[in-house]
């Protein structure tokens, strides 16, 4: 009869990460545990991100002014659509830097090579920047560096009794050039956007995601030259003048009318800062996570409204053509949302809650510690401020940036990992 051999059996491990529940309420320490182990990737990846930003636009700026002002007004309008690339690509690589922290990432074994999720994400990313406006950042940092950069062109200019091209790089295009530019980037917005659906060509996504971009930069003289033209005339139609007269005459007889719409008005900024913007920014970090859905089937799953979307799917072409059509610009801005929305909440109510809320208190509170920075060192030299200010906001973007990309890998983390965990579809 044998005896024991001696070697033995290695204990059982602990049950893995990804195996476990976590709490909706541990959302603000999973996000510090994050930003803690993937700080020096975080850092990098800004920190490259604003040399890049600065360098396009002090380019930008360089080549806006001189001989062959059209020309040199196109390649500025070009290198704006770089600059909100470079954005996309440092947003997109910082969330991605966080998937070797992540509890989901280790569940999934996924090791998807960075270039392939960044052109996943480019298309749906174009759309949802768009929708929402966030070039507008980028456009006011263009004009404020061509303001800085050439102020002494400008009063030499101004002097002299001359027009001044400072601060017009984006807007003295002309609208027969950019009409020209516009048709060309739709032309090969549909090119790669048929690449994309068809699965072809290794960076099809980035090339139309710098299409759509192209599209609304390019056209943008363009489209406020014919869209005042289109002003001048709605203006004198019946159906307006009538309109307005309706709601003249609403403000003055309906209880209440200006109350309601004044109290909206207060409301909806603050709605828009704490909800909507913190799930923009969430949807895209689905996207880099490979769990986004932009159809309305998945928003509307479970609901009443889905019977109501067969039916839809059912009914003529022209009906379909119509209604997607009439609706395109919501579906943009609202169903990717919905479908955040819905997988925030596979991880709890109270998930959706402790996000928003850290989403808010990490920007308010960013605020007001910068606000103490300066008062703390205080301004009694002059002109003190234009050399330290730089620094100062450098490091405050720094921080917030690291933590709020952190914030929305671990939302979208934990909301996966319960719904793993109870055997949900992450997209359903």
């Amino acid at each position: 009869m044998s005896g024991p051999t001696g070697v033995m059996a290695p204990p059982s491990p602990g049950p893995a990460p990804a195996q476990r529940m976590p709490s909706p309420y541990s959302l603000p320490l999973h996000t510090l545990r994050l930003a803690g182990k993937c700080a020096l990737p975080l850092i990098t990846w800004f920190a490259a991100g604003e040399a890049v930003r600065f360098g396009l636009l002090y380019l930008g700026t360089e080549i806006s002014h001189g001989d062959y002002r059209q020309v040199r007004l196109v390649l500025s309008v070009a290198v704006l659509t770089l600059v909100v690339m470079a954005s996309m690509a440092v947003v997109s690589g910082m969330l991605y830097s966080l998937r070797s922290a992540m509890w989901e990432m280790r569940a999934r074994e996924d090791d998807e090579p960075f270039w392939r999720a960044m052109d996943r994400v480019a298309p749906a990313y174009a759309v949802l920047y768009l929708a929402w406006g966030f070039q507008r950042e980028d456009a006011r940092d263009f004009v404020q560096m061509d303001w800085l950069h050439n102020v002494d062109q400008f009063l030499d200019e101004t002097f002299l009794g001359n027009d001044s091209t400072v601060g017009r790089g984006l807007i003295d295009l002309d609208w027969r050039i950019s009409l020209g530019a516009m048709a060309a980037a739709i032309g090969l917005r549909m090119l790669f956007s048929r690449m994309v659906e068809q699965g072809k060509g290794r960076f099809s996504g980035l090339s139309a995601a710098f299409s759509e971009f192209a599209v609304v930069f390019f056209g943008l003289n363009a489209t406020m030259v014919f869209a005042k033209a289109r002003l001048d005339w709605v203006e004198h139609r019946g159906v307006v003048q009538t309109s307005e007269q309706v709601l003249a005459d609403a403000k003055e007889h309906v209880p209440g009318w200006e109350s309601f719409w004044g109290a909206v008005g207060e409301v909806w900024p603050y709605v828009m800062d704490g909800v909507v913007v913190p799930l923009t920014w969430l949807t895209i970090a689905v996207l880099v996570y490979g769990a986004f859905a932009d159809d309305a089937r998945t928003a509307l799953r479970g609901t009443r409204l889905e019977r109501h979307l067969d039916r839809l799917e059912t009914s003529h072409d022209l009906t379909q053509r119509s209604f997607n059509r009439f609706t395109g610009g919501f579906q943009e801005r609202w169903v990717p949302l919905a479908n955040s929305f819905r997988l925030t909440v596979k991880g709890g109510a109270a998930l959706f809650g402790m996000m928003c809320l850290s989403y808010v208190v990490l920007h308010a509170g960013a605020e007001y510690a910068l606000r103490g920075v300066r008062t703390l060192i205080g301004s009694e030299t002059e002109w003190f401020w234009l050399v330290l200010g730089y620094p100062v906001d450098f490091v405050k973007s720094l921080l917030l940036t690291c933590l709020t990309m952190s914030l929305l890998a671990a939302t979208f983390d934990i909301a996966a990992t319960r719904a793993r965990a109870r055997g949900e579809a992450i997209t359903s």
